[in-house]
């Protein structure tokens, strides 16, 4: 058993042991040292003292701690460079994961959206329907404004690199916009005001109810009264022009209502060719295709 204790005490680790007790011991020699001459100055008052008392702990604590730090400096080096490769790793391991949790902290933050909102991330728009701690699933919307039928589970990371278009977030009703062609430029303005009728038509049934929530949604957030009527303006493309139109509609009707606009429109913009399918509604000569 002695042999045992004097190898240990010649080991590395026994060495740093034995010094790192003569460092505590000193420490502790080194305070009562202060402490008894603090005691014998008689020049002192009580507060002194005990601000001497305090230096004196101080002191020991510093001794203490420099000499551990001279001691065994090299062991919580490498200590120190585990703990940060490992802490590397698990950052690596599980990067996919944070993000994901970070986008989830960032859109309930930020309030981007909820469930039931539409909204287009990149290339993906629809409505959601789900959302988790690590992803988002979204019912898409395709061409038309009407549902495919497919999903799109997003991860949660998308939202801290792309932005999110929250098309439902004024509520009830928003401001469809879409774009007519037209190719020659010379009968603009008859295409302009038939399309602009057609706007103003579809659009009578609930342009008082738009307005009102409109109203409501810019008291909300200290914005200006939104103007909800129908509008169509004119922008150059190549050789023709593109009519964009601008009306209200309820959220979730705005390819009805297009639709609807764009029938009329086109009924009125060629009355020869709607009333010739009329009478022949199976194709020419009455046969059907």
């Amino acid at each position: 058993m002695p042999g045992m204790v004097l190898d240990f005490l010649h080991s590395p680790v026994g060495r740093q042991l034995v010094a790192s007790g003569v460092v505590v011991l000193l420490a502790l020699l080194a305070r009562a040292v202060v402490v008894r001459m603090v005691r014998k100055n008689e020049r002192l008052d009580a507060s002194a003292r005990l601000r001497w008392h305090g230096h004196g702990r101080s002191l020991a604590l510093a001794l203490v701690a420099l000499g551990l730090l001279f001691i065994w400096g090299s062991e919580l080096r490498d200590l120190l460079v585990s703990l940060v490769v490992l802490a590397s790793a698990i950052v690596i391991a599980t990067k996919e994961v944070i993000m994901c949790l970070s986008g989830f902290v960032v859109r309930a933050t930020s309030r981007s959206f909820e469930v039931g909102d539409r909204v287009e991330v990149g290339a993906i728009r629809g409505d959601v329907i789900a959302i988790g701690l690590l992803g988002t699933t979204i019912l898409e919307i395709g061409p038309g404004h009407q549902r495919t039928g497919r999903t799109h589970v997003l991860p949660n990371s998308v939202f801290l690199t792309q932005a999110v278009a929250n098309e439902t977030f004024t509520g009830q009703y928003v401001l469809h916009t879409f774009t007519v062609p037209v190719p020659e430029r010379a009968a603009w303005r008859e295409d302009e005001a038939r399309l602009l009728a057609a706007a103003t038509e579809v659009c009578s049934e609930h342009s008082e109810r738009a307005r009102k929530h409109m109203d409501e949604v810019g008291a909300r957030f200290g914005l200006s009264s939104f103007d909800v009527r129908p509008r169509v303006t004119v922008h150059p493309e190549g050789s023709g022009l593109t009519l964009r139109v601008r009306v209200p509609t309820p959220a979730r009707e705005r390819g009805r209502v297009e639709q609807d606009i764009l029938r009329r429109f086109l009924e009125r913009s060629e009355p020869a060719a709607v009333a010739e399918v009329h009478e022949h509604p199976e194709g020419e000569g009455g046969h059907q295709a």
